[in-house]
């Protein structure tokens, strides 16, 4: 894996730049910047041992969660390891834990709350770890959607599946209108369920993984598709491109996944001859094509683990997994790449760092709880219903 060299730039930096950077703060949307007491400094020499004398501490009433997509220095502390609705699930699982620390991003610790007994609290460890694709569906954007279909008369025909990758609110208007949720794992099957429902899917809000799974998994064409865009009048399409849609795709997307390119893959296969594409159906329509497999984070696992000796590998998704990966794999002499020249950690995820989590855990084991995650009730019961669909699926 290799960096981009740096470039002279006759630019100035904007607010946005500077904030992904870490150079700025926003106070109203960082709210985890600041945390309650003293952020340990992350020179801190002891922070693992911190950590550890805490973790020690809280014994069986913590339980840690860890994201694949999390760094290296966190996710040694993890008491499992996984996707989000895998770690959800997980947590459901131990209910002699009093606290779940999530180490993912906001949406999959709403999920751990919806599926976890009332006693349990989930705790993320720094509220700004966003996700920027759950994101891009607000309640109040698809609600006007929903009215949008309503006044073309095509609502009562569509069923709404929402990603596992979307908010506790969006997660609870597909309980409510009959939908149901999916992973990357089982979309298909979900999108199977949802035509026995009705004639339209409104697929929320991963554009991708619909597009991929309709037109790649299910042999639907691209203009069965359309995109509505929550930024547009009537989101950008007639009541005729609605009515003749199969799938009415919602426009949003990965960051990290959706930055890999056709270009991307061409090069790779230049550059490693005999290597293999194995990217996640995240990516655009056109990669996930040229790709020689697709699946989600834990097939992409299962698919390097029963690779042979010898195998060389381009993996097209975020890339503190596929370093760890790299590592794991090396000594079984499996060569494993990132898909891109340049390398692209997920943002939000990675602002779960060890500073934070010594905090939390620091933070329980003296008997204050913070950061805690909790979906009022009403959000809960619906989404609940759509996640208990979607666990029904055959």
């Amino acid at each position: 894996m290799t960096t981009a060299q740096p470039q002279e730039l006759d630019v100035q930096p904007t607010p946005l730049a500077l904030l992904l950077l870490g150079r700025e703060a926003d106070p109203r949307s960082e709210r985890g910047v600041e945390c309650p007491g003293d952020l340990p400094s992350p020179s801190d020499p002891d922070l693992v041992e911190r950590a550890r004398k805490a973790k020690e501490k809280l014994g069986d009433k913590v339980f840690v969660l860890g994201h694949h997509y999390q760094r290296d220095e966190v996710i040694q502390f993890a008491d499992v390891t996984g996707d989000s609705f895998k770690l959800a699930r997980d947590a459901a699982a131990r209910p002699e834990a009093e606290y779940i620390v999530f180490c993912g991003v906001h949406f999959m610790a709403e999920s751990a709350d919806i599926l976890t007994s009332d006693d349990q609290k989930v705790v993320l460890p720094d509220l700004a770890a966003g996700c920027s694709m759950a994101d891009m569906a607000t309640a109040e954007q698809v609600a006007e959607c929903w009215d949008v279909l309503t006044e073309a008369g095509i609502a009562e025909q569509v069923v709404p599946v929402s990603y596992m990758n979307s908010s506790a609110d969006i997660k609870a208007f597909t309980g409510k209108h009959g939908g149901t949720i999916c992973t990357s794992s089982n979309a298909k099957r979900a999108l199977d369920w949802a035509f026995e429902q009705g004639e339209k899917v409104l697929f929320l809000p991963d554009q991708h993984l619909g597009r991929n799974t309709a037109v790649r998994d299910m042999g639907m064409s691209l203009e069965d598709c359309v995109l509505y865009n929550p930024h547009k009048p009537n989101g950008g399409l007639t009541a005729d491109e609605l009515r003749a849609a199969k799938m009415i795709l919602w426009r949003g997307h990965c960051s990290v996944h959706g930055r890999f390119s056709l270009d991307s893959v061409n090069d790779v296969r230049e550059r490693i001859p005999g290597v293999n594409v194995l990217v996640h159906p995240e990516c655009r329509h056109e990669v996930v094509a040229a790709a020689d497999y697709v699946g989600s984070t834990e097939y992409i696992i299962k698919a390097l683990e029963a690779a042979p000796a010898g195998s060389k590998w381009a993996i097209g998704t975020e890339l503190n997994l596929v370093r760890r990966l790299a590592n794991r794999f090396a000594p079984e002499g499996k060569e494993i790449v990132f898909l891109d020249k340049t390398v692209c950690f997920c943002s939000t995820m990675n602002r779960i760092d060890l500073p934070h989590l010594v905090w939390a855990l620091e933070s329980l084991a003296e008997g204050n709880l913070v950061n805690r995650i909790e979906v009022d009730k009403e959000t809960e019961a619906f989404a609940k219903l759509a996640l208990e669909r979607m666990l029904a699926l055959p």
